[in-house]
């Protein structure tokens, strides 16, 4: 079992005032043989922290580490191709290569796994598409005659064919109808526990998210704002926008004050190229400085750097202090 680390990871577009940063100083831990599923709106950067995790994006600033041991390249420099991370992507209909037989993609990816196999090539293709729960006739199939609850677990059978220590899967429910997402879902838990890999689970769903992980991490505008314990952020959120995120998932069965979604949804999200100094919550802020004007250190100090050493941490001045936790004020 392996962990993975980021230690300021920052991702950037860009050059000079038209630059966007993608990602900004993201700290976060997956330790070995847990899931860590990370939520945020579309836009917050899930899906760009995940491609530099795998040396699709290169890294602005920061580090990625595995068990400790740096794999990324210095400022700059894109974090080297590494077998130990793979990543399933969200659509299941693009992920495939259409001219390329569903056995063929698998054993693409035999090649690069870092064990020697004993077993024939077709033994171990039809293996992986056991542990995803399809009939090995099916690697005789090209991807268009399956359906896409079959193309994703085609696609996480390829990933883990390369024997990766942590998985990362992007939205891989999110295409799918929500008759097979539950079926994926339960799949990816099982695979967890047989395996003992570690794994990130993005998604815009919170209730998905909480189903899936044992870590939960919130991301907003770029930025961490809260990462604890599933079960501690869900039962005593300490940051505004993941109570707002709990709010819209009704049968969590969370009650927030009247008025929190409206404020959040009627306020313009801000520009990303240009991120609002302070808390970068707080223009639309359902307790902030937009409803309470007295909190103008929410406009003047950046709460992200406060935050970082709790365990259950979220970076705004006014965490909520309920919690099993017992956490100080970030």
């Amino acid at each position: 079992m392996t962990s993975l680390e980021t230690r300021g990871l920052t991702v950037r577009f860009g050059r000079g005032a038209a630059s966007l940063t993608a990602v900004d100083r993201v700290d976060l831990l997956v330790p070995e043989g847990t899931i860590v599923g990370l939520v945020g709106e579309s836009g917050s950067g899930k899906s760009t922290l995940a491609r530099a995790l795998v040396g699709l994006t290169p890294l602005a600033d920061g580090e990625v580490l595995l068990d400790g041991v740096s794999v990324a390249g210095s400022r700059g420099r894109r974090v080297s191709s590494n077998r130990r991370l793979q990543m399933v992507f969200q659509d299941p209909f693009s992920s495939l290569n259409p001219r390329m037989t569903v056995g063929a993609a698998i054993s693409e990816a035999l090649s690069v796994g870092r064990r020697r196999e004993r077993a024939s090539p077709a033994r171990t293709v039809a293996d992986c598409l056991e542990l995803v729960h399809l009939d090995a006739s099916v690697a005789a199939h090209p991807p268009s005659r399956l359906s896409g609850g079959q193309r994703q677990r085609v696609a996480i059978a390829r990933a883990l064919a390369a024997r990766p220590d942590v998985l990362i899967a992007d939205e891989i429910t999110s295409a799918l109808d929500v008759s097979v997402q539950s079926a994926v879902l339960n799949l990816m838990r099982d695979l967890q526990r047989q395996l003992g890999i570690s794994m990130i689970f993005i998604s815009h769903n919170l209730a998905t998210v909480r189903y899936v992980s044992d870590v939960l991490a919130v991301m907003y505008l770029s930025r961490l704002v809260e990462v604890g314990s599933t079960e501690s952020v869900v039962s005593a959120p300490q940051h505004p926008y993941t109570r707002t995120l709990l709010a819209a998932v009704p049968r969590l069965g969370l009650r927030v004050a009247d008025g929190v979604e409206s404020t959040l949804e009627a306020a313009e999200p801000p520009d990303p190229h240009n991120p609002p100094a302070g808390c970068r919550l707080h223009p639309r802020c359902p307790i902030g400085p937009a409803v309470d004007p007295s909190k103008q250190i929410c406009i003047e100090v950046d709460p992200q750097d406060a935050a970082t050493g709790n365990v259950h941490r979220a970076a705004c001045h006014f965490a909520a202090l309920s919690g099993s936790n017992g956490n100080a004020r970030a």
